[in-house]
């Protein structure tokens, strides 16, 4: 019987995690949630996904969409995160699963916080709640890596992100042109600034690039990430496009503070995710103290030479591992996780 129970509820989440995924890049600081509502008879009634922090979560968006309130009576309730139990901006939405009278809630991952984690089911079981949790709960939980590794250590998920060529250098010659990655990877990397909460590069960036560092040609309204500068000597350029453009409000500036310092101070602004865009010098100290979760690497068909290699510092005890390729137009995007010693 549980053979022929599993696939349904797997079908349901996999149509949860799709309305999750709606809410990527735009709920920070909360996570990527989604909901759907099924019937007893195994009809779906209704489906919603948490739209940004301070509006409903998915389980409210999801009930606000069924036709007659009454009809979660005894419906089965699909969520992909373990559902709130605590008042935040939102009254926890334990209570309001239980006043509607759901008899089935199968959650998809537990919540990360120590401090709650398993409290919302048990609360639903108390009540008489049947629950089931862990349905794919390895994809329900990656979906949401940035706030699992915030909420836990108050540290943002950082993700080393650069073009670079065949013999891993970043600089073409003068008059060759600004980019080595083609059209088809730079549009692929706009929808991965959509994604996270900052950009971060160094002041050396900025002097030679004058870098807009927006997102650009990535429709549904997705909020522009925060625009980070380190810097040692504070002179940078006026008139850099990051502090004049329309989006001038959401850039940061940190002197003389270690990259390790500037993230923990991001962390505390509610900032779950980073995106490091360069240059070799800021990527190689990320590296060289361990501060990198990801990679995000486009390889671009060319041998450049020159001295100045994609990534600065020491070098050394670094592994990408579960180490994905995917051709973007004529380039090679390696994405991963990092594991440094052996790790």
């Amino acid at each position: 019987m549980v053979l022929m129970v599993m696939p349904a509820h797997e079908t349901w989440m996999r149509l949860a995690l799709r309305e999750a995924r709606r809410g990527v890049g735009r709920t920070s600081p909360n996570p990527a949630v989604g909901a759907v509502i099924v019937s007893a008879r195994g009809r779906l009634l209704a489906k919603g996904w948490h739209r940004a922090a301070g509006l409903a979560h998915a389980e409210i968006e999801a009930m606000r969409h069924l036709r007659r309130a009454a009809l979660a009576r005894g419906a089965t309730l699909y969520v992909t995160l373990e559902p709130c139990s605590t008042h935040g901006r939102t009254a926890p939405c334990v209570d309001a699963i239980i006043a509607a009278g759901f008899a089935r809630v199968v959650v998809g991952a537990t919540d990360p916080n120590p401090a709650h984690a398993g409290r919302g089911l048990g609360l639903l079981r108390r009540a008489g709640i049947e629950v089931i949790p862990g349905i794919l709960e390895g994809e329900a939980a990656a979906l949401n890596g940035a706030f699992n590794k915030w909420i836990v250590t108050g540290l943002p998920l950082v993700i080393a992100k650069c073009a670079l060529s065949l013999d891993a250098r970043i600089a073409r010659r003068t008059g060759e042109g600004q980019w080595l990655s083609g059209e088809a990877a730079r549009r692929d990397a706009h929808r991965l600034r959509a994604r996270v909460d900052a950009i971060l590069i160094g002041a050396g960036t900025l002097r030679a690039d004058d870098p807009r560092l927006t997102v650009r040609g990535v429709g549904g309204g997705v909020r522009q990430p925060w625009r980070v500068v380190l810097t040692r000597s504070g002179q940078l350029p006026a008139h850099a496009r990051l502090f004049t453009d329309e989006h001038r409000e959401r850039t940061l500036v940190f002197k003389k503070r270690p990259l390790a310092a500037v993230l923990r101070e991001l962390g505390r602004r509610g900032v779950t995710s980073v995106l490091i865009e360069g240059g070799a010098q800021t990527l190689g100290e990320a590296f060289d103290r361990g501060l990198v979760d990801r990679v995000h690497f486009y390889v671009a068909p060319l041998l450049l030479g020159g001295p100045v290699a994609a990534i600065g510092g020491r070098g050394g005890g670094v592994e990408i591992v579960d180490a994905r390729y995917r051709r973007v137009g004529e380039d090679i995007l390696l994405t991963g996780e990092v594991r440094r010693d052996g790790k």
